[in-house]
């Protein structure tokens, strides 16, 4: 990704409105000597400025961003320029009243918020166009430009409505046309026969809602991948159009958890991804789990291309659209931060540079508030960061791991599994997959994030809980990997279904490399309680007991109650060369520590930092082109905690030697290689 940006540094900056002060004197003189002052070396413009930037049809004012390009560029100070279709000006909504998303009883949305568009409707296409090609023949080629941000957060609207207007609808049933070629392919994928469903006419389909259709599995998913693939089509439109009079990189800031979007489908059409975080730190009795989460989510956006990404947004001090909005302690701020960096992100860039003086984020967290100009704590802390960030940039930029473990996290997968009507409802796939993550965090494993259209090739341990749904070829790739020498570890409620969400006949998919037969699938009764009996310790399940018999696999674990007391919990199978588990129950997290402590030994898989480290503590690695590593060593615990080396490092801020015995302070990050 670092090639790719014409300044070698890490990137540190964020979103940037002057457009908001133009009637402030003196406003943006003050923002550039505190930006320099801070180590800002770029910023975002023009993201929602589309009412300033063609303020009628037709007639475009870009004099004043030109205006703010060359001073910042003059100040060595470089800018991502966004393309402005994340909010509609009012002469666009008024004069043509299709560019509005649609609700499923026929009612269109009125101008407002965000996102509020329809992308099929070949007006708003058509005005995206117009407006984006004159930014791109105006700024292509300025010396400042670092990379295209195509329009903000896309579906970020705040309540999640999709179009079902005449051309969704009409996108749609082109959409299943495309995927399915017949209307008999389509019935058989969707089970139509089921309450006498079955479709004759392409035109009897119609996107599920409340108003419609809305039991039916099959609609369900392909309506769910038609909304990710129709806004991907309107993006790489967008992408098009900036590439008419340049080829600087372009780039989408993708969210925390966003379940609409198939990232992965999309990271393919960008030159880089972006992440906008904002976790909810302090809001729990500790801060590891939501460490974790944030960990999860910047390892995911490295994993998307496999190079480094942009964390886009993020904030210096607080949210405000939760319950209980924290400030972040000090220290916190740079810890979070570094762990963005050392989890693949070129970049800590914020939302936003200045607050806003009024609308709904007018109290959300800013590098420079409403009074205090730079005398502040935030400020000083964002300073100091810069400091440290222009210091380390050539020796972290463009590294990136090339982890041995892979970890099965697939959207359509998402889709299918929430949507199932069985077990537990609702089936929250994040939570119930999350501790198989946290506990490769907490012992400093680092994994790729794959779905199941990636190559198994190169890793040596592939996990993949709760994988309801097997598409493609994902059953035999993971068969060749297991063949080959890997190693396999799934869960219950995995290979259920197929692609078009149709239960398996016969037999899992997968029963001759796990050497199980599965039969079913209990909640375990509220009024009772069960355990996982291993290695003469009992764990508490949860929720979710999957009933199997073991045909070929070795038996480590069994149930200890009910009436599949002693049935297997955990199996063990050789095949070829390879081999695969099978974990029967939801357990609670000591089961899965236990469980991979004796895996990681198996596959001779470890941290590769040689120290010994308490809960709390996290390490994060970044590989350099030269082969050597950076270890990031956070604490993430809110009072001093004792890490011991094992072997000699180097403190690569400070120079000095890290052996023995070191003590971080609360959210202290060491970089030492």
């Amino acid at each position: 990704m670092a090639s790719q940006i014409k300044i070698q540094k890490l990137l540190h900056g964020g979103d940037y409105n002057p457009d908001q002060w133009m009637n402030y004197p003196g406003i943006f003189e003050e923002d550039i000597r505190y930006m320099k002052e801070a180590g800002i070396n770029c910023v975002t413009l023009g993201v929602f400025s589309w009412a300033r930037l063609e303020p009628q049809e037709g007639r475009f004012d870009m004099d004043w961003l030109q205006k703010y390009m060359d001073t910042l560029y003059q100040n060595g100070i470089y800018t991502i320029l966004a393309t402005p279709t994340g909010a509609m000006p009012h002469w666009l909504t008024e004069k043509y009243e299709e560019v509005m998303k649609m609700s499923a009883n026929g009612i269109r949305r009125h101008h407002g918020q965000r996102h509020n568009f329809c992308p099929s409707s070949p007006v708003m296409r058509e005005k995206m166009k117009s407006i984006n090609g004159e930014l791109s023949k105006r700024f292509g080629k300025h010396p400042g430009l670092l990379a295209w941000h195509l329009s903000n957060e896309y579906g970020g609207d705040n309540d999640g409505i999709d179009c079902h207007c005449p051309y969704c609808e009409a996108a749609f049933r082109t959409w299943l046309k495309n995927r399915y070629g017949t209307l008999d392919a389509l019935n058989e994928a969707w089970w139509t026969s089921f309450w006498s469903n079955i479709f004759t006419d392409w035109d009897q389909i119609h996107g599920p809602s409340e108003n419609s259709e809305h039991t039916m599995h099959g609609i369900k998913l392909d309506w769910k991948r038609f909304i990710s693939d129709q806004m991907l089509d309107f993006c790489k439109a967008e992408i098009k159009s900036v590439r008419i009079s340049s080829s600087a990189p372009v780039v989408a800031n993708f969210m925390r958890g966003f379940k609409t979007f198939d990232y992965f489908k999309w990271a393919k059409e960008l030159d880089i991804t972006s992440l906008d975080s904002y976790p909810f730190w302090h809001t729990t009795d500790n801060d590891r789990d939501i460490a974790a989460g944030a960990a999860f989510d910047e390892i995911l956006n490295r994993s998307l291309k496999k190079q480094p990404y942009l964390l886009m947004e993020s904030t210096p001090s607080l949210i405000n659209w939760t319950s209980r909005n924290t400030l972040k302690r000090p220290g916190m701020h740079a810890l979070s931060s570094l762990q963005a960096i050392a989890n693949g992100s070129d970049s800590v860039q914020y939302f936003q540079w200045r607050k806003s003086r009024g609308s709904s984020e007018k109290f959300h967290g800013a590098v420079i508030d409403h009074k205090n100009g730079n005398n502040t704590r935030v400020f000083r802390e964002v300073a100091e960061l810069g400091q440290r960030l222009e210091k380390l940039s050539s020796t972290i930029l463009g590294s990136c791991n090339r982890p041995k473990v892979a970890f099965v996290f697939d959207w359509e997968n998402w889709w299918a599994v929430e949507d199932a009507q069985a077990v537990v409802v609702p089936f929250s796939y994040l939570e119930r997959t999350f501790d198989y993550f946290k506990v490769l965090w907490e012992k400093g494993i680092d994994v790729d994030i794959v779905n199941m259209d990636d190559s198994l090739d190169g890793y040596s341990l592939v996990i993949a809980p709760a994988n309801y749904m097997y598409r493609g070829a994902y059953a035999n790739n993971v068969k060749h990997f297991v063949e080959n020498g890997g190693t396999y570890v799934t869960t219950y409620w995995s290979g259920e279904v197929n692609e078009s969400d149709m239960c398996f006949l016969g037999s899992h998919p997968l029963r001759e490399v796990l050497g199980i037969r599965t039969e079913e699938i209990d909640v375990r009764p509220v009024a009772t309680s069960n355990q996982i009996q291993y290695k003469g310790t009992n764990y508490e399940i949860k929720d979710l007991c999957a009933i199997v018999h073991a045909e070929n696999a070795s038996v480590l674990a069994t149930y200890k109650n009910d009436f599949y007391a002693g049935f297997p919990a955990l199996t063990k199978n050789i095949y070829g060369k390879g081999t695969a588990y099978y974990i029967a129950a939801e357990a609670d997290i000591g089961f899965i520590r236990a469980f991979y402590s004796d895996l990681f030994k198996e596959c001779s898989v470890s941290c590769n930092l040689n120290a010994s480290f308490p809960e709390g503590i996290s390490v994060a690695e970044r590989k350099r082109t030269d082969g050597t590593s950076i270890f990031f060593i956070m604490n993430f615990n809110a009072e001093n905690t004792d890490v011991h080396f094992n072997t000699a490092y180097t403190d690569i801020e400070t120079g000095t030697a890290v052996t023995g015995t070191k003590t971080l302070t609360p959210y202290q990050c060491l970089i030492i290689k």
